[in-house]
């Protein structure tokens, strides 16, 4: 009885032996480089066969050949698996227009006060942040951040890296952002440069420039899709740090100012948060391989009647977009 008792508590022991070596392995698995992964499959195969040579030739029983083989066969998954390559993110074929929007923060004293979006554009070989000038600051609404975070994508193939860029709004008490006017008075688009020392290293992302400007002899009318994209209320792709887009129309006749202004109107679903998006058109008749866009405008914000009866009419659904052709000009040496 005593020598049963004695083998049962050496079995269990040995089942916790290996359990032990089951949370060991795949951690000691992981923390070899690849190619030390891929040796050790070999030296695995190796010495595995070395051992099935000797069990074939000693007197055990099946149950142990059998169980050798099983955990074998589970071990030479588990660095098999370790050494596959990993996902390198999105393909490269995600659309340029998702990496030319980047999601604005504003800060005021280390508090965080609002989201908000913005995209590149680049001038030369100058690189600018364009969004709302509502967004760098609004007297209207006493919001006066002084410093902004953006993201930047590091890796082209790898999406999934990704890093945040502090710029502040000031410098020696004066705006770093310039503002848009025209006869009418103030635009609601502004540009601040981004030192190239601001980004991280090895940054990757797309800007816009004057040629996007261009519809390339293709009438622009009424009635002609667009598409928004930004982060409304801050949502986005959070994996792979992408904007998401939302369907338009061009709601005014486009090329006239409306109300006198130097915005038109565009008819789709926004949200806060979706300020400075960058409001395209897709190209189609320009001989590239794939249609390309043509920056057509900035989206500000809804438009409604203040008339409107907040219980019998429904919103209106439309927005302003300020005219992009102001970008040039507004972001010319100077």
């Amino acid at each position: 009885m005593k020598n049963l008792q004695e083998a049962t508590e050496r079995i269990c022991e040995l089942k916790g032996s290996l359990l032990a070596l089951d949370a060991v392995l795949p951690a000691v698995i992981q923390s070899l480089s690849r190619a030390t992964r891929s040796r050790l499959m070999a030296a695995v195969d190796a010495h595995a066969e070395a051992a099935r040579t000797v069990l074939l030739h000693s007197d055990i029983s099946d149950v142990v050949l059998a169980t050798f083989e099983r955990d074998v066969a589970c071990n030479r998954a588990l660095i098999e698996k370790s050494t596959r390559p990993e996902p390198a993110g999105l393909p490269a074929t995600v659309d340029a227009l998702l990496q030319t929007t980047t999601c604005i923060t504003t800060f005021s004293a280390g508090r965080v006060l609002t989201s908000a979006s913005g995209f590149f554009y680049r001038h030369g070989d100058r690189l600018f942040l364009v969004s709302n000038r509502h967004v760098f600051a609004d007297a209207g609404s006493a919001h006066h951040p002084d410093r902004i975070e953006i993201g930047v994508h590091t890796d082209p193939q790898d999406l999934t890296r990704y890093a945040v860029v502090s710029l502040p709004l000031h410098q020696a008490g004066l705006p770093l952002w310039r503002e848009a006017a025209d006869g009418a008075g103030a635009v609601d688009i502004a540009a601040m440069e981004i030192p190239a020392g601001s980004l991280p290293a090895g940054a990757a992302l797309q800007a816009f420039e004057a040629s996007h400007l261009d519809a390339r002899d293709e009438q622009v009318s009424i009635g002609d899709a667009l598409t928004i994209a930004g982060f409304p209320l801050g949502f986005h792709d959070t994996v792979y740090h992408l904007a998401v887009a939302r369907s338009a129309s061009i709601a005014s006749a486009y090329g006239v100012r409306f109300q006198g202004q130097g915005c038109f109107l565009t008819d789709a679903r926004t949200h806060r948060g979706s300020s400075g998006s960058p409001v395209v058109r897709r190209r189609l008749n320009d001989g590239a391989s794939a249609p390309s866009w043509q920056l057509v405008g900035v989206h500000s914000t809804r438009m409604d009647m203040r008339t409107r009866d907040q219980t019998q009419d429904e919103s209106l659904g439309l927005n302003c977009a300020w005219y992009a052709d102001v970008l040039p000009a507004l972001t010319a040496a100077g």
